[in-house]
This record gives C-alpha cells, sequence and structure tokens, in this order.
C-alpha cells in the first residue's frame, strides 16, 4: 500500500490536506491516510466493478426466481456498505505494517532472486494459498457454533447478485480477506503485482455472484466459477473453495453445479403462474 500512500501523499495529502509540520512518514498522519484511502479503494472498487457486472453481465431473469428478496439489490449495497468501514479498520493494521517494512514486499524485479520467473510463482503460489487458506476460513464459519453469529447475513442472498459479493458480516469479511494481506509477510511478492491481484480478488469476488454460469466445459472440474458458488448459496454445504475446487474434493465437500445439470436457478424461474422446471 505504500505505493499508494505515497501517490497520494505527492498528489493529495501534502499539498492541500495536512499542515506541514505533519511529517509523511509520522504513525499517526499514515494510519489516518490509510484508513480513508482503504475505504475510498475499497467503495469505489466495490461499486464500480459490481455495478457493471449487475448491468452487463449479472442474469437478470434471477430476479423472478422465488429466493430472490424484495428489494434485494439495495439492501446487499447497504449492508455492503455499512460493513466495509468496519472491516478497513484492522485491514489497515496490516496496511501500516506493510508501509512500516515488515512485509516482504519488494519495488524492484532486481532484488529479488528469481526475477521475472518469481513473478510468475508468486502469482500463482498466492492464489492457490489463498484459496487453501480461502477453503479452510470459509468452512470453520460454517460450523454450528460460529455460523449464526457471523456468515449467515452473507447467506440470506440464495440468489445473489454482484452487490452481494461485498455484503458480509465485517468480522467474516475480514477473516475471508485475511490471507490475502498474510501472504506478503510469508513471501516475497512484488508490491505492483500485490495491488494488481489485490483487484484480481475483488473482480472474481463478483463474479463468482454474477449469475453467469457460462464456463468452459474442460474447467467446471477445476475452476470454482458463479455456478459453483450459487450452490454454495441455495445447499450451504458445498463449494467453499474461492478459484478452485481442489480443497472441495480434497474435503469432500465438492458437489457438481446444478446449473450445468439443468436444474439450476434458471430452471425455477416463475413466469407469471408458470414455473420453469426443466
Amino acid at each position: 500500500m505504500d505505493l499508494v500512500l505515497n501517490v497520494a501523499d505527492h498528489y493529495v495529502l501534502t499539498p492541500y490536506v495536512y499542515p506541514v509540520s505533519w511529517s509523511e512518514d509520522g504513525a499517526l498522519r499514515q494510519i489516518l491516510s490509510l484508513l480513508v484511502l482503504t475505504n475510498m479503494g475499497a467503495t469505489v472498487l466495490y461499486l464500480s466493478l459490481a455495478s457493471f457486472s449487475y448491468f452487463f453481465i449479472f442474469d437478470h431473469r434471477l430476479k423472478k426466481h422465488p429466493h430472490f428478496l424484495q428489494n434485494q439489490v439495495q439492501r446487499e449495497i447497504r449492508y455492503a456498505l455499512t460493513s466495509l468501514p468496519w472491516i478497513s479498520i484492522p485491514t489497515v493494521a496490516l496496511f501500516f505494517a506493510e508501509v512500516r517494512g515488515y512485509s516482504k514486499l519488494y519495488d524492484s524485479i532486481e532484488e529479488y532472486p528469481l526475477g521475472w520467473p518469481g513473478i510468475f510463482i508468486s502469482m500463482i503460489s498466492f492464489l492457490f494459498f489463498t484459496d487453501m487458506c480461502i477453503y479452510w476460513i470459509h468452512r470453520f464459519l460454517h460450523h454450528k457454533l460460529i455460523y449464526k453469529l457471523f456468515h449467515k447475513p452473507h447467506h440470506i442472498w440464495k440468489i445473489p447478485t454482484p452487490f452481494a459479493s461485498h455484503a458480509f458480516h465485517p468480522v467474516d469479511g475480514f477473516l475471508q480477506g485475511l490471507p490475502y494481506h498474510i501472504y506478503p509477510f510469508l513471501f516475497p511478492l512484488h508490491k505492483v503485482l500485490y495491488l494488481a491481484l489485490y483487484v484480481f480478488v475483488n473482480i472474481w469476488t463478483i463474479s463468482i455472484h454474477d449469475g453467469n454460469y457460462r464456463v468452459p466445459a474442460a474447467l467446471t472440474s477445476v475452476i470454482n466459477g458463479a455456478a459453483h458458488h450459487t450452490d454454495h448459496h441455495l445447499f450451504f454445504e458445498y463449494n467453499y473453495g474461492q478459484y478452485f475446487t481442489l480443497w472441495d474434493r480434497l474435503g469432500g465437500s465438492y458437489r457438481h453445479p446444478s446449473a450445468l445439470m439443468g436444474k439450476g436457478p434458471q430452471n425455477q424461474i416463475c413466469e407469471g403462474s408458470i414455473c420453469k422446471e426443466k
């Protein structure tokens, strides 16, 4: 996050916001700046990406499904925008540690012994590491002693829209985002790649809630797409993974998507008094 903080300091915060006496390296200033930037960034990413997905990708026929709630889109947005500021507080603590140099983030490819191949290795290992962690965190959140406290609010949306992607209880949202922030404290990662992966994670999270179940046939058994995740919302105990189906298969929680077998939400949409069941 120091790349973003440096740009904000140079163009906005130092010349227009903070008094001269507040050093750019001051802890209080950095924490306040990170709080503002994190909230602004998360909100802009969420609203812009989810809006694009909702208007151009989401299958609007799903709004006719019997499990689609009244005023659901507005409720999803309201819940997300209420939770994001709370999620940002512990997240900023991790960003602050990064800015202070406690992570393994690096600026130049020359600093990393593996060079350019290391970029590719980092990207792949980031995806597999976070997918593994999120699987077990997600499964933990479904434990009967935990579920009602933190994760149940996200399952209100049985037929989610892209706006449900960030509509979590703050504890739930932070825990499922934690692996992304832990990774650079454990493994070397280029700072630009870290920011790119942060945007990718948001895009992916929205995409698995977008109601577009089209996945290349060769990848349906490997990639955890919207069809897989919709079954998770509907049946609760399946498809906990984020990107891949690997850990669901190892953990015995994999379910082949209903939508890909002609038994998905679109096949249960009612038109007037006629309910389509294919």
